[in-house]
């Protein structure tokens, strides 16, 4: 897999698009607490790093990235860029 093919299965996967490419991310951020999707991020960082090594090689690697990246922009919507 090249790297382009590989971030666009990492960043916007197709099959997580619904009507109108409504991300199912968005949906399920909508659906929940600010807490709430947070501990949504952390699982999800936890189970790509727990199987990179098993399953998904370094693509679970950037999943794992994409999600931490999304729990630090979470973060900082809710605390700050610094806090």
């Amino acid at each position: 897999m090249h790297i382009e093919e590989e971030n666009l299965a990492v960043e916007s996967p197709p099959h997580y698009a619904g009507k109108n490419n409504l991300q199912c991310i968005d949906c399920i951020e909508a659906s929940l607490t600010e807490e709430q999707f947070k501990g949504y991020l952390k699982g999800c960082i936890l189970k790509y790093l727990w199987r990179y090594e098993k399953k998904g090689k370094t693509t679970d690697l950037y999943k794992a990235r994409w999600y931490l990246d999304k729990l630090i922009e979470t973060e900082s919507k809710i605390r700050g860029p610094n806090r």
